[in-house]
């Protein structure tokens, strides 16, 4: 055994908490996502019968107060 080698235990050694602190990190990141989900639901929002789908699934905050539908060209059925 060389006489340069120091034997010094696992937590202080800066390799383990690069290896620990990855997966910790995702597991808070995820636990901290978790709790916001759970206190601020999206909204349900009511589809509209009269509304084509495409109007439907569009940004709502794009979507103007009252729907008008595209105006019918001269002469269509």
């Amino acid at each position: 055994m060389n006489d340069r080698t120091v034997n010094r235990p696992w937590w202080r050694e800066p390799m383990v908490w690069l290896v620990i602190g990855g997966p910790a990190a995702v597991v808070v990141a995820g636990v901290a996502t978790l709790i916001i989900a759970m206190h601020r639901p999206d909204p349900v929002i009511k589809a509209d019968a009269d509304k084509p789908p495409a109007v439907q699934a569009r940004n709502h905050a794009a979507t103007p107060a009252v729907y008008r539908p595209a105006a019918v060209p001269p002469g269509a059925p």
